[in-house]
């Protein structure tokens, strides 16, 4: 299995990902195309859900001038999703491509996501002269990785009364020379109930939060690449929304708990770009920009949590329960 490029980070894992389909060249961009989108869209579904979380830690605004600065981290699990860990791959669909083992039946395959190793297919000719045989990739799991990380900067300010601004960031990181990711997104949340007389002795307060996200990862391969060419990368691109209606607790000194029902919706762009010479035994093409992998996902989640304060200094936990469900731990600092 060819590696991960940064596997704390969510995109470098993703385009590590995607950067394992190489050999599948050899079968044709046609059949690389087919094979890339079933591979890759769980990846990016899953991402979607992870990096569209942790807009709040509460529902009671912060007044004018409050703020809080938060340190956020997500982990979005798939150990029991084998529907997203593997698909069926029907040799029929495929110009040129079929396995080594029961060749013309089909068979269930890895995804990104997913632990089916040692998977052999081959590209012959018509007279069975020119045979070309190699592996297909396995996933994040064949990896021991069971999760989607991903993390970033926020900040929240209170404004006029029940409106608070909130905006998140992670600055262009470059790893390993070849990979760079960044994140950017912003938020607004209004808290009903400050507009309401009981304000101050009510038990409770009411939100509604909306977050956009939009992060963004390159991942240059062209000296690794086992296909000729060149400028050889991967770009991808997710945006996402959040929707979401909170309750907590409130008035209480140190601990106080939160819930949300929300609507996460969002589309990822994976683009394979530069020159590749793609040689097969029977054919040979040069093509720019092959071809992009999109996926689009949306659904509605639930989210429980609860956030501890010790003066300046908050902790916040919370499980997003989606279609990909999620772990987000934040570290806070603030002043209301």
């Amino acid at each position: 299995m060819k590696r991960i490029i940064v596997a704390l980070v969510l995109v470098s894992v993703t385009m590590g990902k995607a950067q394992d389909l190489n050999d599948i060249f050899v079968s044709g961009v046609a059949d690389a195309e087919r094979f890339a989108n079933a591979y890759l869209s769980p990846v990016s579904e899953g991402a979607i859900y992870s990096i569209s979380n942790g807009w709040y830690n509460t529902a009671d605004a912060k007044p004018l001038g409050g703020f809080e600065i938060s340190i956020i981290g997500n982990m979005t699990g798939f150990k029991n999703k084998d529907d997203k860990k593997a698909f069926l791959l029907d040799p029929a669909d495929y110009e040129n491509l079929d396995f080594v083992q029961n060749p013309g039946q089909a068979r269930m395959v890895s995804t990104a996501l997913g632990d089916i190793e040692g998977v052999e297919v081959f590209v012959e000719d018509q007279s069975g002269v020119f045979r070309e045989d190699f592996e297909l990739p396995s996933g994040l799991a064949a990896e021991n990785l069971n999760f989607i990380p991903s993390g970033y900067i926020q900040a929240s300010v209170g404004l006029i009364k029940g409106l608070e601004v909130k905006a998140r960031f992670l600055p262009k990181i470059k790893f390993d020379d070849d990979a760079k990711l960044g994140l950017f997104g912003a938020g607004l949340q209004y808290d009903f109930t400050k507009i309401l007389p009981a304000d101050k002795v009510m038990p409770v307060a009411i939100s509604a939060v909306i977050g956009y996200t939009n992060l963004n990862g390159e991942y240059d391969f062209t000296d690794s690449s086992t296909i000729e060419g060149s400028n050889q990368r991967i770009d991808a691109s997710f945006k996402t929304w959040n929707f979401s209606a909170v309750v907590s607790t409130k008035n209480i000194p140190v601990i106080n708990f939160y819930g949300g029902l929300g609507y996460i919706t969002g589309k990822s762009d994976i683009d394979l770009l530069g020159t590749y010479q793609a040689n097969g035994p029977f054919f040979s093409e040069t093509v720019e920009d092959p071809f992009t992998v999109s996926k689009n996902a949306s659904g509605v989640a639930a989210t429980l949590g609860t956030k501890l304060k010790l003066g300046f200094f908050r902790l916040n936990a919370e499980y997003n329960i989606a279609e990909f469900s999620t772990f987000t731990f934040g570290v806070n600092f603030g002043f209301r």
